[in-house]
């Protein structure tokens, strides 16, 4: 499972920042999850390749996270795309991308395809024989998702020493991967766990961005492997968080206590404070294993 942060800051995009945009590969699927202003010459300058995109998750409709969308829509016709396009957001971003695409006589010369949600519960958007994806309700000023992203489980990993032992013919070993017990030809069955070994683990990706502090989610992101929350304050500040519907660092990281997660990501930061590593100083406090996002970083878990 990779990560690749495109932008990370909040408001308004800087010389040598961006706002909210991040490539998750995952099974060997390449998933944008927001983007804001300029997130297509970021997947450029990270040598992301743009066929490889398919489906965008849209959080919310602030600006910061979605006014970069039209111009890759626009782009994708430029490069001759043929392959379809999904795009999950809130009810409305259907009209509004339509009508830049009407407006400028630029429509698509590949299937566009928009999965407006609506829900306060969260719900399946995405599902194939490899990954999963729901959303995660979140509290803002608008209306807004979460995204949770989980790998399935696998096949079981072959015993070849225990296989080869009963002389197994390879024909079967398919179906021992697949978890069924096998019966001999003397009419012994012989129990899957006797020729396996579990699967590899699989592994989640929670991204919470914008949220008030939010307690009605940790069910839903429970044990996440990595969890990106927002952290646009930090503790001093808290009175702006709580006004703007918007988290700090510490809270996120009380979420992240509670939930049980593997590693906690902070981004989504206010350019008011000088040093980034202010955020991680104050989460720890809190929650020993955190990241601390920035534009262009990338994680491999």
């Amino acid at each position: 499972m990779k990560l690749t942060i495109l932008g990370c800051y909040a408001a308004t995009p800087r010389t040598f920042t961006n706002p909210t945009s991040q490539i998750l590969e995952i099974k060997n699927r390449l998933f944008l999850i927001d983007c804001g202003e300029g997130t297509q010459v970021q997947l450029r300058k990270n040598k992301i390749r743009f066929s490889k995109i398919n489906h965008i998750f849209i959080s919310h409709l602030h600006g910061d996270h979605f006014f970069g969308l039209v111009g890759l829509v626009s782009t994708f016709s430029l490069l001759n795309r043929t392959t379809d396009l999904h795009i999950y957001g809130p009810k409305g971003i259907k009209e509004i991308i339509k009508l830049q695409l009407r407006l400028s006589n630029s429509w698509t010369n590949y299937g566009l395809f928009f999965h407006e949600l609506e829900s306060l519960e969260s719900e399946i958007l995405f599902e194939d024989e490899k990954v999963l994806v729901q959303t995660i309700p979140l509290k803002h000023r608008v209306y807004t998702n979460g995204f949770l992203f989980q790998e399935k489980i696998g096949y079981r990993k072959l015993n070849l020493d225990a296989v080869q032992n009963y002389e197994i013919d390879s024909c079967y070993y398919q179906k021992i991967k697949n978890g069924k017990d096998i019966t001999l030809q003397d009419g012994r069955v012989i129990e899957n766990d006797k020729l396996t070994f579990d699967p590899i683990p699989t592994k989640s990706y929670a991204f919470c961005s914008d949220t008030v502090y939010h307690e009605a989610i940790i069910p839903i992101i429970a044990n996440s492997t990595v969890l990106y929350h927002e952290s646009t304050f930090l503790q001093s500040e808290e009175n702006l968080a709580k006004k703007t519907l918007h988290c700090t660092a510490k809270e996120a990281a009380t979420i992240a206590l509670k939930a049980d997660v593997g590693q906690l990501i902070l981004g989504h930061y206010s350019t008011r404070y000088e040093k980034i590593e202010l955020f991680k100083d104050e989460a720890e406090t809190v929650f020993s294993e955190v990241l601390l996002a920035d534009d262009g970083k990338r994680f491999e878990f």
